[in-house]
């Protein structure tokens, strides 16, 4: 008897080792552990997931993948990524429709160099589901045009180049927070146009966001969590665009301690993954 309660307490001792060696948490808005159940509950009951990630945070992606499997069993579903930009979509959808391979795709398309690792099982899983794929993102070398001479550079453009961002003009809040922390972060350098380019891009990923959207459908959005934390960029746009749209938040934050979220995350999004510092990235 006193080897089996001796051998209970080593399995049970191990156990508690291994709780405190797990690589993330989930946490709500608040501050409070959350199931990973119970934030698939909460999510398949809304009309776009904006998921921000760390671009180089392989919990972030793995969770990306697994998310996006778990919701195609409860939602028909559609995809969009900030990683993918709007006048790569031909490309992208050729692929997805199996037209060409992915040789061809890396060829005609500029992906990130994470791509393979991080975002081409997104893109398979899509193509194997037969789910659109929204190219959301404006190409980054207006966003340049835009940091360097604002938004009135874009005037200056084509109409087919026009058709790959969102309709000029650009609303434009100088006051949302995300903005205002852009310029003091940058301790008043790149000035006002900065935040303006980054507007740009969440313009545009909620334009073509929205232009995919399939009423009764989710859509899961992929991008860097800046353009989505604390409600602030994409939710501005979207909301603007749709006040009725009920949308989901995730964020990606990195903690030496992952058992409380520090409070300088609370109300980050609705669901924040809590990454240990030490845990591997991609790149």
């Amino acid at each position: 008897m006193k080897k089996i309660i001796f051998a209970l307490l080593v399995i049970l001792s191990f156990t508690a080792a291994a709780q405190k060696k797990q690589p993330y948490v989930l946490y709500n808005a608040k501050g409070k552990k959350v199931g990973y159940e119970k934030m698939l509950k909460t999510i398949a009951d809304k009309d776009i997931l904006l998921f921000g990630e760390f671009h180089n945070n392989a919990i972030a992606h793995w969770l990306q993948l697994e998310v996006t499997k778990d919701l195609k069993e409860k939602r028909n579903l559609v995809l969009g990524a900030e990683m993918f930009e709007q006048d790569n979509q031909e490309a992208l959808d050729l692929y997805l429709a199996g037209t060409i391979k992915q040789k061809q795709l890396d060829s005609m398309a500029r992906l990130w160099k994470n791509y393979p690792t991080d975002y081409a099982p997104l893109v398979n899983f899509a193509k194997e589901n037969k789910i659109p794929f929204a190219a959301s993102n404006v190409p980054r070398r207006y966003a340049s045009m835009v940091s360097r001479g604002g938004f009135t550079v874009l005037d200056t453009l084509t109409a087919k180049e026009k058709a790959w961002m969102a309709p000029l003009p650009i609303a434009y809040d100088a006051a949302l927070p995300g903005y205002k922390k852009m310029v003091e972060m940058m301790g008043g350098h790149g000035g006002e146009n900065l935040p303006k380019a980054q507007a740009l891009k969440d313009a545009t990923m909620a334009h073509f966001m929205l232009r995919y959207y399939q009423p009764g459908s989710l859509l899961i959005h992929y991008n860097g969590a800046y353009h989505s934390d604390f409600y602030d960029g994409l939710n501005w746009y979207l909301k603007k665009q749709n006040p009725a749209l009920k949308i989901v938040t995730i964020s990606t934050v990195s903690q030496k301690d992952i058992h409380k979220l520090s409070g300088e995350h609370l109300g980050r999004a609705d669901f924040i993954i809590c990454v240990d510092e030490d845990m591997t990235n991609t790149y």
